[in-house]
């Protein structure tokens, strides 16, 4: 070669101009791109209307001249009248420059008219050149770029050739059919001259996007892929693709160039260009699709170091990060090389493979990633996938008789037996990393997948192997665990592990199965009648009785193989199973059965105190046993009734909504008089010979019972991808996500309601009951009197001159998902409050007479609480509570328990009966005795007991049919607010051992008492759960899950994370935006960009605000944004800038002016209206609070104080609410230091005692130290 055949180093942006190859791309300003880059860097702006705090316009003055940087429709049609006349310009250039080409023989003048050819074709639009042109343009050029004299009109030939592909794509067409392709190969075959060559390659990219199957037949693979090495990575990464270009049409019998372009392929994996690699990826994995069938095809794909290369992509300290479609592809490639090959099989064996499996499944934690976007998540889930079908090629099924297993199979189990080593690592490495994944609550498919490998590793290990691994892992409770599961293929494979692990190591896991309740559950799948008489319902065999008709597994096969494996292993040694119960669930039975007696024993039958000293004792003696030496596993937890014992001892039976025998004072009073016994017993235990703190082996025992015990079901919406629909019930808009075909029909016998007359509607499955009755009661009610039609007429030309639309009503819109129309509001006017209060009339239900009650506005509020409507899916009323589609979700999951398919669930048409619901009248006498009692409750509440005594009487879970698990969350809710609400326990202990005389010392208040910590209440599984659910496409909204996540976040926060319990409140309290709904429904390869989620949905609106009036500006803010879900972005006036900065430096100014004194607001304020207006007051206007902020405490009896209105304090605190609810939505930082006392407040919880402390610790110190009678 020539000087300028040699390899460049330096980059292609330092070559001439008339020499380096180059991108169309690079030179030609289209209109395409040129008109679209101007509005995109201004999109934020013009996307974004403009409010201000000093005048109504919802535009800003200088919203004039940007809508003139846009331009108008004249100077639209103005652009194109000048690109047709330059379009007409180029075509008579263009048949100018064909003519010279066609007649000129001098090589001067081609190369002049080829110069001007490329400058035409780089400017020039898709109009400027005809089909016909370029046709008459491509023999010329493909005679001109065969000559090899002049080096030159190669290269201005190629890159013409490269631009008219670019301009029109027909012209690779007309390229081809005059045999474009063989000459550019032949070009980089022998290559002379660099830059002719990498024009060429660009050339050939443009060509075979459209003609793949042409360049295939030329040689173009390794045409481009032969001097790859001689190439810059840019151009590298032109020629990769050209190649994933070809192999889009790969087929069986044109894989003859591409198994010759394997070892370069191959090589190039070894780079660390992120791109480079990912294309070599891309062309492995198609190849590997069509060669996946020959087993000596394979072989030679996997002798150029595929497998060595492919293992260190997958690794997780790779170098190189490929994206997560291409991650998981190359795994999938892995798949199917070491299903067809046994070269590919040895080598990932030898190499090590475990280990790296072993670090990708580590990474199989969801719930503590925070924020994932849903296509990091779904690829993950791919990942994990991918993962386990490798790992099942890996470990092949072990022959046996009935089975007829082919050659391959055959080899990889012979190998596997010569290589106990290998299987032993394998085992060292996985088992313990895939009982971590089981443990987290995945979905039926992954915890299957890892069953499966579990299962042939116990096949493939030998005994003394075997041992060793199922004892370090805890094996028999987890198989104790899984045998929870309701799928009957998981229960078959368990049940299979089971049969294996005790032919190989009979007397050693019998003992072991015994002690956790594996014999028990195997005894309960073939015989539950039996088994109910002596374990609990959690662990018999009818909880999926009813799904194995919906599966392909044969009849009764799980039940089969479960008396097979008792026949053969444990009938023997125990006929009965209840022979065969330990000696510690026995001593554990009868101390349960000893509480269980002395509670329900009379009072009157042993003194009081010696009563109490008796069940202390127990309870002593319980936590003794406990916590001792002797091991205890779930199984016998749960079973000895322990939990149930302690439940209803502190919370005296009432735990499942029972009714109080002696009033609800007397109940609260004996909870906390029993909480503070039992919270002494476990926070000040000395025993030396315990080894842990006893409190927290209690809590730790429960949440092994409530992972093994609960059964609440994921319910994923397996869909490619959302449809719209059209909701007409109940407020008629366009939906985002599938609806429900319902038919409201009347009950029988009901002779006030009318016949709803339409046969079936589209209903929004997501929307309460109550706003189905709203729809349903103004159609159904018969009594519409003429007063009320004329009010309704009233109303609506009222509500029809307001600038608010109906739409816009919070009320109309509870999801969130339909979009909101700004109003243009006047200079003098900002809020209309009578509009809003207008809107609220026109969506109050009626009253049972037919007309609405504006009188008494109290009174109606009480009465729209109540139902008027009662609705019944399959004769069982429907809660109210839950969503449509809750309810509906519910009674399929009593009927087909987890196996609810989603075409089933939105195709079939729900018949729903709907009667008038009967109000229950009480007499007067009744009803001022309960106002009286609950009086009375609620001042004993407040001044002896905390709140938390009575929020332990929750109701019970109904989605959750295991009263086990029932039972663990109520205990568990009673240890979270003992140890929460430990201090006061104490304190309460201590203040009424002063009161009887038993200590005369109250300062050993302040002594310190240690708890267990918070995260210790959270279980993971649940929380995996959770988040599952949440990523969920159809989870629009919480009434779009299953009605246990909402029961269970209600009642019992504290067992989801931190992170769970915040993506949980974004959903209840925002909803999810169409957007956002329909990004999750696509399995893309975006990444997160680390917003929040809200940010990038929901509608920008721009606000002006002054700095000398934060406050006020705020007002007008919330005045016009409060209610509408919109991100606020604020730019001050005579200011440049807006954006983030300028809007988080407003909230900090708000928080600032809210901390100021004089505004009447705060405990800690003392300075006076008149003082604030002094010039002595500047420089002490913050507060400083050492405990933090905390409501100033008014008189009733007064409306002013210090020249301060109460009524303007109270528009301050809801300014503040509202200021701090769009701070949440939008997701800023406040710097509000609240106190903890008047964070209750915030969530509706009440104060007690022992909150004054929490702001004010001297005045709470001096209350407590008073005489108990006193409060």
């Amino acid at each position: 070669m020539e000087n300028r055949g040699q390899k460049r180093t330096e980059a292609v942006d330092e070559w001439p101009a008339d020499k380096r190859a180059c991108s169309s791309s690079e030179f030609r300003p289209s209109t395409s791109n040129s008109s679209a880059q101007t509005p995109m860097s201004s999109s934020h702006d013009a996307d974004m209307d403009t409010s201000s705090s000093t005048s109504g316009s919802t535009r800003s003055e200088g919203d004039g001249e940007k809508d003139s940087m846009y331009g108008s429709c004249d100077s639209d049609s103005s652009i194109r009248d000048y690109y047709r006349r330059r379009s007409w310009g180029d075509q008579s250039k263009f048949k100018n420059v064909l003519s010279r080409l066609s007649e000129e023989v001098d090589e001067s003048g081609q190369l002049a008219a080829l110069t001007e050819l490329c400058e035409l074709l780089s400017f020039a639009t898709d109009s400027s050149l005809s089909s016909l042109m370029a046709d008459s343009f491509s023999p010329i050029l493909v005679k001109l770029a065969r000559q090899d004299s002049n080096p030159d009109i190669m290269l201005l030939t190629t890159r013409a050739i490269t631009y008219l592909c670019d301009v029109n794509p027909r012209s690779s067409g007309f390229l081809v059919r005059h045999d474009a392709v063989p000459v550019l190969c032949q070009k980089l075959m022998v290559i002379e001259y660099l830059d002719v060559a990498e024009q060429c390659l660009q050339a050939l990219e443009k060509i075979s996007r459209e003609q793949p199957l042409a360049c295939l037949q030329s040689g173009a693979v390794m045409a481009v892929l032969n001097y790859i090495d001689f190439f810059s990575t840019s151009m590298q990464r032109v020629a990769l693709s050209t190649v994933v270009n070809i192999c889009k049409i790969t087929t069986s019998e044109s894989l003859s160039p591409f198994m010759e372009a394997i070892p370069i392929l191959c090589n190039l994996l070894q780079y660390e260009d992120k791109q480079l690699v990912e294309s070599v990826v891309t062309c492995l994995i198609k190849i590997g699709e069509q060669v996946c069938h020959s087993s000596d095809m394979l072989d030679e794909v996997c002798r150029h170091g595929l497998i060595q290369q492919a293992l260190h992509l997958i690794d997780l300290n790779s170098r190189t990060t490929l994206g997560q479609p291409i991650y998981v592809g190359l795994i999938g490639l892995l798949v199917k090389l070491a299903s067809g090959s046994a070269v590919a099989f040895r080598t990932l064996l030898e190499l090590n493979i475990s280990s790296i499996i072993k670090d990708i499944l580590s990474t199989y934690d969801l719930s503590h990633h925070g924020m994932l976007s849903t296509s990091v998540v779904d690829g993950h889930c791919s990942q994990m996938h991918g993962v386990l079908k490798l790992l099942n090629e890996l470990l092949p099924t072990i022959t046996r008789e009935q089975d007829i297993e082919v050659h391959l199979s055959s080899d990889k189990e012979a190998f596997l037996m010569e290589r106990p080593d290998i299987v032993e690592k394998f085992g060292i490495d996985l088992l313990p990393v895939l009982i971590q994944v089981l443990h987290s609550g995945v979905d039926v498919y992954i915890c299957y997948g890892c069953l499966s490998i579990i299962g042939k590793l116990v096949s493939l290990s030998k005994s003394d192997v075997l041992l060793t691994l199922l004892q370090t892992a805890n094996f028999s409770s987890f198989l104790a665990g899984v045998f929870m599961r309701k799928d009957p293929h998981v229960i078959l494979l368990a049940l299979q592990i089971v049969d294996t692990v005790l032919l190989k190591l009979p007397h050693v896991f019998l003992k072991a199965f015994t002690k956790e309740g594996v014999l028990f559950t195997i005894y309960g799948l073939f015989s539950p009648d039996k088994c109910s008489q002596f374990t609990s319902s959690v662990f018999d065999g009818r909880r999926f009785a009813k799904d194995e008709s919906s599966c392909k597994l044969q009849k009764d096969a799980v039940q089969n193989l479960a008396k097979h494996v008792w026949n053969n292993h444990f009938s023997v040694e125990s006929p009965n199973p209840e022979k065969v119960v330990t000696n510690i669930l026995q001593k554990l039975r009868s101390l349960s059965t000893a509480l269980t007696a002395m509670l329900s024993k009379s009072v009157n039958d042993v003194a009081p105190t010696q009563e109490e000293d008796e069940i202390y004792n127990l309870l002593h003696q319980i936590m003794l046993d406990l916590n001792g030496k002797d091991p205890i596993s779930t199984f016998e937890f749960v079973e000895s009734g322990i939990v149930k014992a302690l439940v209803n001892y502190l919370t005296n039976g009432q735990h499942l909504g029972g009714k109080a025998d002696n009033g609800a004072v007397d109940q609260l009073y004996l909870i906390e008089k029993r909480c503070e016994v039992f919270g002494r017993l476990l926070l000040s235990f000395s025993d030396p010979s315990l080894e842990e703190f006893p409190l927290l082996t209690l809590v730790r025992r429960l949440q092994s019972a409530l992972s093994s015990s609960e059964s609440f079901p994921v319910i994923l919406s397996h869909t490619a991808r959302l449809r719209n629909s059209y909701a007409t019930v109940p407020y008629g808009r366009c939906t985002s996500y599938p609806c429900l075909k319902i038919q409201f029909v009347k009950e029988e016998g009901d002779i006030v309601l009318r016949d709803y007359t339409e046969s079936v509607l589209n209903v929004d499955p997501f929307v309460p009951l109550d706003a189905i009755e709203r729809y349903l009661w103004p159609k159904l009610n018969p009594r519409k009197t003429e007063d009320l039609k004329s009010r309704s007429r009233a109303l609506k030309e009222k509500g029809s001159s307001s600038s608010h639309s109906l739409s816009d009503s919070p009320l109309s819109s509870p999801e969130g998902t339909s979009s909101f129309e700004l109003r243009t509001v006047t200079s003098g006017e900002l809020t209309d409050f009578h509009t809003e209060s207008v809107e609220k009339e026109q969506h109050c239900p009626l009253e049972e007479d037919g007309s609405t009650n504006t009188d008494h506005p109290g009174q109606f509020d009480k009465e729209d609480v109540s139902p008027k409507l009662l609705f019944y899916l399959e004769g069982k009323q429907l809660d109210f509570t839950l969503s449509l589609y809750q309810s509906i979700l519910k009674r399929q999951l009593e009927v087909e328990l987890d196996n609810i398919t989603s075409a089933k669930l939105w195709n079939h048409v729900y018949k729903i009966t709907y009667r008038r619901a009967v109000k229950s009248k009480k007499s007067y006498d009744e009803h001022h005795h309960n106002v009286a009692q609950s009086s009375l409750s609620r001042r004993v509440s407040v001044c002896n007991c905390t709140p938390f005594f009575s929020g332990m009487l929750v109701p019970e879970v109904d989605v959750e049919r295991s009263s086990a698990a029932c039972d663990v969350l109520s205990l568990l809710k009673s240890l979270e607010g003992i140890n929460r609400f430990r201090f006061h326990l104490m304190c309460c202990e201590r203040i009424s051992a002063f009161a009887e005389g038993r200590t005369d010392n109250l300062d050993t208040l302040n002594v310190a008492v240690h708890g267990v910590s918070q995260n210790e209440f959270v279980n993971s599984k649940l929380t995996e759960k959770l988040e599952q659910q949440i990523r969920d496409p159809m989870a629009v909204s919480v009434g779009g899950m299953p009605s246990w996540c909402t029961q269970l976040m209600t009642w019992y926060p504290f067992l989801f994370g931190f992170e769970a319990r915040c993506k949980y409140f974004r959903l209840a309290a925002l909803g999810r935006s169409p957007v956002h709904t329909q990004s999750m429904s696509h399995s893309n390869t975006r990444v997160s960009s680390g917003r929040q989620h809200n940010n990038g949905n929901f509608p920008r609106k721009k606000f002006l605000v002054h700095r000398d009036k934060i406050l006020d500006s705020a007002a007008k803010m919330m005045d016009l944004y409060a209610h509408q879900k919109v991100v606020l972005e604020v730019e001050y006036n005579e200011e440049v800038g807006t954006g983030l900065g300028p809007t988080l430096e407003f909230y900090t100014m708000v928080c600032h002016e809210f901390q100021k004194s004089g505004l009447g607001m705060w405990r800690d304020d003392h300075i006076s209206l008149e003082c604030m207006k002094s010039s002595e007051a500047e420089d002490s206007k913050f507060l400083v609070s050492h405990f933090g902020l905390f409501p100033r405490p008014w008189s009733p009896s007064l409306s002013m104080s210090s020249g301060i209105e109460f009524s303007e304090v109270i528009k301050k605190f809801v300014l503040l609410g509202q200021i701090v609810a769009k701070a949440l939505q939008d997701g800023r930082v406040l710097d509000l230091p609240f106190s903890k006392a008047f964070h209750k407040l915030i969530l509706g919880k009440e104060l007690t005692m022992y909150d004054i402390q929490l702001f004010d610790p001297g005045l709470g110190r001096a209350l407590l130290m008073q005489s108990p009678q006193n409060w």
